[in-house]
């Protein structure tokens, strides 16, 4: 039995779980995107670093970027809650340019957004030692596409949006309300449930921990319509309306291969919170079937927080990807 299940059996275990999790989660969060920067993509993918102008947020995004081509639809890559300044850990931890390089889609990589579940903030977001304007669904959904567009010549919507762990829930957050501007959603170890029982504390945990941000600033105390808006599992229904592709994976907690594991990063704990995460994983499952979902892809398979099984899963996704956006791969 999962720690995920074990947490609908009671009350006063939910409150003696949440006390567990809070004690440990600060060193199992961090360690998620605590991999150095070695692990970059060849030097020969055509990559290039994009400044593009947010008026939302008042400067300018740094965006990784690749073209599939003229015309081409993109896949968004969403990162974790430890999202730095410099780089996209999807570009740090992965070879994800390389694998996507000549797929016939684009893909896009927005650098920044630590601790900010790629969400519209209620108040200034302070942290990580500075003040941010945080707009990132209107930059993510309206700004950048538009610029993507006009100077990169870029399919102006259908596009895909994945995330992994923070990034998860954002991505079918974002799908759910511009199903235009993305056709297609993958959520990998996301918390899907953000707005019940024990997680906006565990977020505003994580989120402390992780800049030292307020989840008051983002949406408000707990209870607020904010948290329900951002919460997968409460808006399914809309998702399913919208007929959305969507590719949902989590692992057990349960290691396979060690080479999977982010290097120097605890095993064991991020079994933890994986095992943790897979319940609000599978309560969005019951949601989606209950609400006649027939366009998902569920992966609920051994594996750990970390890098490698998202890494795994990126790669499983892009023949899907690739039929549902309709990209034309180099040479064909």
């Amino acid at each position: 039995m999962t720690i995920g299940e074990m947490t609908r059996r009671s009350w006063s275990f939910r409150l003696a779980l949440s006390a567990t999790i809070a004690a440990a989660l600060p060193a199992l969060v961090n360690a998620a995107g605590s991999a150095p920067a070695a692990a970059f993509s060849s030097p020969n993918a055509p990559i290039e670093y994009l400044d593009v102008a947010s008026p939302s947020m008042g400067r300018n995004i740094r965006v990784e970027f690749e073209s599939g081509g003229p015309g081409a639809h993109a896949v968004y890559l969403l990162d974790s809650m430890e999202a730095g300044d410099d780089f996209n850990g999807w570009d740090i931890n992965t070879a994800a340019f390389d694998w996507y390089n000549g797929s016939g889609l684009s893909l896009v990589m927005p650098v920044g957004g630590k601790s900010s579940f790629y969400s519209n903030w209620y108040r200034p977001a302070v942290g990580n030692g500075q003040t941010y304007t945080y707009n990132w669904e209107t930059f993510l959904t309206e700004e950048l596409p538009a610029w993507l567009s006009a100077d990169k010549n870029e399919a102006a919507n259908g596009d895909a949006v994945v995330g992994l762990s923070m990034g998860g829930s954002s991505a079918l957050v974002l799908a759910t309300y511009h199903p235009r501007q993305f056709i297609y959603a993958g959520s990998l170890s996301g918390f899907l449930n953000l707005s019940q029982g024990q997680w906006p504390g565990l977020a505003g945990i994580a989120m402390n921990w992780n800049g030292g941000f307020d989840p008051n600033a983002m949406w408000g105390p707990p209870g607020d319509p904010a948290w329900a808006r951002n919460d997968p599992t409460v808006n399914v229904s809309r998702l399913v309306a919208n007929d959305t592709r969507i590719w949902v994976y989590c692992g057990n907690g349960t290691p396979t291969d060690p080479a999977l594991a982010s290097p120097n990063a605890p095993i064991g704990g991020l079994g933890f919170l994986e095992g943790f995460a897979i319940g609000s994983n599978h309560a969005f499952q019951d949601a989606y079937l209950a609400a006649g979902g027939r366009n998902g892809v569920f992966n609920f398979l051994n594996g750990i927080h970390s890098w490698g099984y998202w890494g795994q899963q990126l790669q499983q996704m892009k023949p899907d990807l690739q039929r549902v956006l309709g990209a034309s791969p180099a040479g064909r």
